[in-house]
């Protein structure tokens, strides 16, 4: 990705984005919350924010035209000038363990954990997928941790990237002696294991949250729209580092998990995100669904 188009990117992620103790200048965003269960553990998927971005082929369908983006928007019915992307956080319940994967940027979230009846101080772990304002801006709240218990886990390699972006130098310096890091593939806590996802962001992870022969896979940004991510997963976005990379770990990825049917959120698909993605020619769909409480 060229550092034009990298710059881009970040510009982009801090239009749609507010640096912690900014907050109030976001629009209202509506919380909400919707829980199920993995095996034994309880997990919930939390709404954070909404945001509708243009159709003007600098996110997606990057060196292909508008109209072809919109060509994809209208045989899904839906509006052919802006794509929808939400912004959603992950919850999962353990013995000992509150933990939060991804903090939005800081919208509805707290709202949102409190009605799922949980306090900020109750989160014990927060785990990273990268380190974009949309992912990690939640971390900080009127300059102070918003999970103050919380010890804040993300892989060595986006840790490293993120301190270089100065856009997040009031963020870092706050949670900076908080984080822990790992490499891809480690156990992060007992029941999460990290998977490299590589492309979005030099450090960029999902997770696998498991119990008993049940499983979750959080993809982090390997797909932002449900729509055009999964209909033409080849054409370059413009959110990501390493267009190449990325586009190579979407298609094998999605690949993989219509082969599997393995159980997904997405966090930037529409809220809850939870479901599974499905071949469709020679292509892919979306499929949601939350499993049922038992």
């Amino acid at each position: 990705m060229s550092s034009t188009r990298a710059s881009f990117a970040l510009t982009s992620f801090a239009a749609l984005t507010v640096a912690a103790g900014a907050s109030a200048q976001m629009p209202p965003q509506q919380p909400d919350f919707k829980a199920f269960r993995i095996g034994a553990l309880e997990v919930v998927a939390l709404h954070d924010a909404e945001f509708v971005r243009p159709n003007d082929g600098k996110i997606f369908g990057v060196s292909h035209t508008v109209g072809e983006v919109g060509d994809v928007l209208k045989a899904a019915g839906v509006p052919t000038d802006t794509v929808t992307l939400s912004v959603d956080a992950l919850l999962i319940k353990e013995p000992g363990r509150v933990i939060l994967v991804d903090t939005g940027v800081g919208g509805a979230l707290e709202k949102s954990l409190t009605q799922a009846g949980i306090k900020s101080e109750d989160v014990t772990d927060v785990l990273i997928t990268h380190s974009h304002p949309d992912h990690i801006g939640g971390l900080v709240r009127d300059g102070k941790l918003a999970f103050p218990k919380a010890t804040i886990r993300m892989s060595s390699a986006e840790w490293t990237f993120a301190k270089k972006d100065t856009q997040l130098a009031d963020i870092i310096k706050v949670i900076n002696s908080h984080v822990q890091t790992f490499k891809p593939g480690a156990k992060v806590v007992p029941a999460v294991v990290s998977v490299g996802l590589k492309g979005h962001t030099p450090g960029h992870v999902g997770y696998e949250i498991a119990s008993g022969k049940e499983t979750l896979l959080d993809i982090g940004d390997t797909v932002h729209s449900s729509i055009i991510s999964l209909v033409k997963p080849e054409w370059p976005v413009g959110f990501d580092n390493d267009q190449k990379a990325a586009e190579k770990n979407r298609i094998e990825t999605l690949k993989k998990l219509a082969k599997s049917d393995q159980l997904v959120f997405a966090p930037h698909l529409p809220f809850p995100g939870v479901g599974h993605i499905q071949a469709d020619g020679d292509h892919f769909k979306w499929v949601p669904g939350v499993p049922e409480m038992k």
